[in-house]
């Protein structure tokens, strides 16, 4: 139940946090516009930060290590290194979220949330950086999205804390820019470029390889603690010392993590869908290194940069796609339509390299993929945060749906090693369209959202 405190309750200097518009999680005061502004600017970078060391590590910090841990492109073993840590990596979502709901500081719920998990999850990076076996190095990783997963729980309540529903598009194509511009960093960081894509000689970007390895973590362990500093100093949370306390009880606490599908069946489609969409998608972009070497069969010393190619091709197509069509959701005031044309269209660019399993294939894969998940990154939040069932519970739904989202991250590893042991790599594709077309399809079962 959301409380409104008696005026002059807080102390001197202190800022409320806004009553929120019951069912939708929208703040029912407008939030100052320049705070606003500087909202669009923080959030992003903070989210690029996060998704910096989802995809520098999964896509290639991750593989580098089981190559060179193991002397091979052993699938097996990455997908042991993947699967080790997700049980850790999923509850860490949900969990810290009901965590920063409870939390009352004078600096606010969520901001103590996201600095404690920046610096322990940049510890956490440092110690897996030095991991010299399969079950270090896969134990390590889930210590790291356990914590990770507590900074993404408390940021994206920022949204449903924050933002007006009339701004729910354009936000929500802006969070999804971090996977995308994520991307664009570890590849030219980690992987680089082939020069000769764009006329010139030699790697743009790469350094050398200074970052496939060990420095690759402590960077990313720096990027993630500076950006959580500059989000919580630039952007403060509201004092929340005067917001009504619930007494703890274990029980009641885990108990809360339940959400009925009967009573809140939106939520629970919004969920399944999400999931769909991130696994289709997530299943082939984890293995690229892999299959881009063993399947398109791209000569080892031009690996790294073509990955790095591909990936910045797919994250441009995508901040493209994204920047488009949040605003138009947001004029519109629909969101349905873009997330099922997202994921048929996801669903047909999969099939590009099944026709045509070559380096252009892959290409030809990466502009239309990134196109359609652009398309769903700019409404995917909006959709959200619209079927949160309880407003006070917003860190802990945003978590739980959050299990959708960083779940597949962590778990297309391991779907993606049982694919190709079973069918091999050509069986990745197929399977991959199959579950992005479910996932946009269930979306058409969530009735309270346009």
């Amino acid at each position: 139940m959301t409380h409104s405190l008696p005026e002059g309750a807080l102390p001197e200097g202190a800022r409320p946090v806004p009553a929120a518009v019951p069912g939708t999680g929208a703040p029912s005061v407008a939030p100052d516009e320049g705070s606003l502004r500087l909202l669009q600017v923080t959030l992003p970078v903070a989210n690029v930060a996060l998704y910096l060391l989802w995809l520098g590590v999964g896509s290639f910090l991750l593989p580098i290590q089981v190559a060179r841990i193991t002397g091979t492109n052993d699938t097996a073993a990455l997908s042991a290194a993947s699967t080790i840590g997700a049980i850790l990596a999923t509850v860490g979502n949900p969990v810290f979220g009901q965590l920063s709901d409870r939390t009352r500081s004078r600096y606010g719920r969520r901001a103590p949330w996201i600095l404690l998990c920046a610096l322990l999850g940049a510890l956490a990076l440092v110690a897996q950086a030095q991991a010299a076996g399969i079950a270090a190095l896969g134990l390590s990783w889930g210590v790291v999205q356990f914590i990770m997963n507590g900074y993404q729980a408390a940021l994206t309540a920022a949204m449903p804390d924050r933002v007006p529903a009339s701004r729910y598009g354009t936000f929500s194509a802006l969070v999804g820019l971090g996977v995308p511009l994520g991307t664009i960093v570890a590849a030219l960081v980690i992987g680089g470029v082939p020069g000769t894509k764009f006329g010139r000689d030699g790697v743009i970007g790469g350094f050398g390889g200074r970052f496939a390895g060990e420095n690759g973590y402590y960077l990313i362990a720096a990027i993630v603690v500076v950006a959580a500093i500059f989000f919580t100093v630039l952007s403060p949370d509201r004092d929340a010392r005067q917001l009504p306390r619930e007494r703890f009880e274990l029980k009641a606490f885990f108990g809360n993590f339940w959400v009925s599908p009967r009573q809140h069946p939106d939520f629970c489609w919004a969920f399944v869908s999400r999931l769909g969409v991130m696994l289709g998608y997530f299943v082939v972009l984890t293995y690229n290194m892999f299959l881009l070497a063993d399947h398109i069969k791209i000569p080892q010393h031009d690996l790294l940069p073509t990955v790095g190619f591909l990936m910045i091709v797919n994250a441009l197509c995508t901040v493209a796609a994204s920047v488009l069509i949040g605003p138009l959701a947001d004029r519109t005031g629909r969101v349905k339509p873009f997330v099922l044309a997202s994921g048929v269209l996801a669903a047909l660019a999969l099939t590009l390299p099944m026709i045509s399993p070559t380096e252009d294939g892959m290409l030809a894969y990466n502009i239309v993929g990134g196109m359609a998940f652009g398309a769903y990154l700019a409404v995917d939040m909006a959709l959200i945060t619209k079927v949160l069932p309880r407003t006070a519970d917003a860190g802990k739904d945003m978590g739980v749906i959050n299990i959708a989202n960083a779940g597949p991250q962590i778990l297309a590893p391991t779907v993606a090693g049982w694919i190709v042991a079973a069918g091999g790599y050509e069986a990745l594709f197929p399977m991959a369209a199959l579950v992005s077309l479910v996932g946009a399809l269930v979306v058409l079962r969530v009735r309270g959202v346009r």
